[in-house]
């Protein structure tokens, strides 16, 4: 391999790195942390959680929601992943047909908006 191509392929290297390093919770998630912020206000999620940067959400009912994006599993079912999050936001019986957690009718647009929030929790 030449010198040119190998120089090359390390900058190809160090773009796709730097694209899938993207931290962004809008970008790996596909959704919008500000609106999540409202739709976690209006649908009182804090009620039940304890949820940084949220007004009032101190609830003891549900986990507390801190450093949300470095959990591993979503209610001991699922990868932490967004797709996995929005679809336990949307139907959490879905998943864990005993769960406290109750369905409060989010449109999936809201699920990603609330997971993106989330993701910014670290």
């Amino acid at each position: 391999m030449t010198g040119s191509l190998r120089l090359g392929l390390a900058v190809l290297v160090a773009a796709i790195t730097a694209t899938a390093c993207e931290t962004s919770p809008e970008r790996f998630t596909w959704g919008d942390s500000r609106r999540g912020a409202n739709v976690i206000q209006q649908a009182a999620c804090g009620s039940c959680h304890v949820i940084p940067g949220i007004r009032a959400a101190h609830g003891l009912v549900g986990p507390p929601l801190e450093t949300f994006s470095e959990r591993t599993y979503i209610a001991e079912q699922l990868p932490n992943t967004p797709v996995n999050l929005a679809h336990w936001i949307r139907d959490p019986q879905d998943v864990e047909p005993r769960t406290a957690m109750p369905n409060l009718g989010l449109t999936e647009r809201q699920s990603l908006d609330v997971a993106a929030y989330l993701f910014t929790l670290r």
